[in-house]
């Protein structure tokens, strides 16, 4: 007898019951969802960068995208932040730190669309230089409801990452050139 033919790592894989699933992606392909990102060029190690970020205290300093923060880098830990989207109102928001490594990422998780969707917020660090670094600040929203969640307040997340992108990197630079 021979035995099924399994479909190769992230192939399409058409659906039995007409109307489920067909042409959506074999398990294991990959997380789905929307992503949201914004990428910059920043002239300092990521040392200097990820003094900024560690600091969460002081993210309102800096930072137009969390007019307050607080919480401390530990997984598991929640982070007290008030969310500031251009052209909406603030918004309180308790994500859990997900994963952290000095000078290169911090992630954290939240409940979307009344726990039917889930975003996952990341900052990373990419060093390209010894005093130069791509700093990528966005989200991935999965789950049932998180993309269509997502796409409803999509262009002021935009606009927050790249305003916090613009603001990391001014300053960034600005402590680089004070240190050098």
């Amino acid at each position: 007898m021979m035995s099924p033919k399994r479909p190769a790592e992230g192939m399409i894989r058409p659906s039995f019951m007409p109307g489920f699933g067909f042409g959506k992606k074999a398990q294991g392909s990959g997380p789905t969802g929307l992503k949201l990102e914004h990428r910059i060029g920043v002239q300092a190690p990521p040392e200097v960068v990820w003094d900024l970020i560690a600091d969460i205290a002081r993210w309102p300093d800096w930072n137009p995208l969390y007019s307050r923060a607080s919480g401390v880098l530990r997984i598991g830990a929640p982070l007290e932040l008030t969310l500031k989207l251009p052209d909406l109102p603030e918004r309180h928001i308790e994500p859990v730190v997900l994963e952290w490594v000095p000078n290169e990422q911090l992630h954290w998780r939240s409940s979307v669309a009344g726990g039917f969707g889930e975003a996952i917020r990341y900052i990373e660090i990419d060093q390209v230089a010894d005093s130069a670094c791509i700093f990528s600040n966005g989200e991935l929203f999965q789950g049932w409801l998180g993309p269509t969640s997502a796409k409803r307040v999509q262009r002021p997340l935009k606009k927050g990452f790249a305003a916090m992108g613009e603001a990391l990197k001014t300053r960034a630079e600005a402590l680089w050139r004070e240190r050098g």
